[in-house]
């Protein structure tokens, strides 16, 4: 079973949000939801997550993003958003999904998720880091 089978096997068994993989081995699990789980697994892993497979419930262009800037080598998404797709088309990044939608939106389904918003118009992996990361301190306090 390669990493993307075992990450896929691993979000759906455990009920997680997102999981990433490396060499057969979790690196990261989480039940958190919104793109916070990614910047923490970012954060704990580091470097460690280039070349990984990350399985996550839903990957809109923030998501997108993050894995790019990892240089993780595939994705698996139950649900991607077109601009996800293009930016890990863009990158080279090996992807699946099982729902492909225009936009993420967000928990009321009101509006664009408030992160894709966050990333819209970024030039590159690292400028949509920085973007996350300063909403996420003005956000959490």
């Amino acid at each position: 079973m390669d990493d993307l089978d075992t990450a896929k096997k691993l979000l759906k068994r455990n009920s997680y949000s997102l999981v990433i993989v490396k060499n057969g081995h979790a690196l990261f699990e989480t039940n958190t939801t919104g793109i916070r789980g990614l910047l923490t697994a970012i954060e704990k892993i580091g470097e460690n997550i280039r070349a990984s497979a990350v399985a996550d419930k839903i990957v809109g262009e923030a998501a997108a993003q993050l894995c790019a800037y990892g240089h993780v080598s595939e994705v698996y998404a139950v649900t991607l958003s077109q601009c996800g797709k293009d930016v890990l088309e863009k990158n080279g990044i090996r992807h699946e999904y099982e729902d492909l939608v225009p936009h993420i939106l967000n928990m009321k389904k009101t509006d664009l998720c408030p992160f894709e918003k966050i990333v819209a118009g970024s030039r590159s992996p690292e400028e949509a880091l920085e973007r996350l990361k300063k909403a996420a301190i003005i956000t959490s306090g």
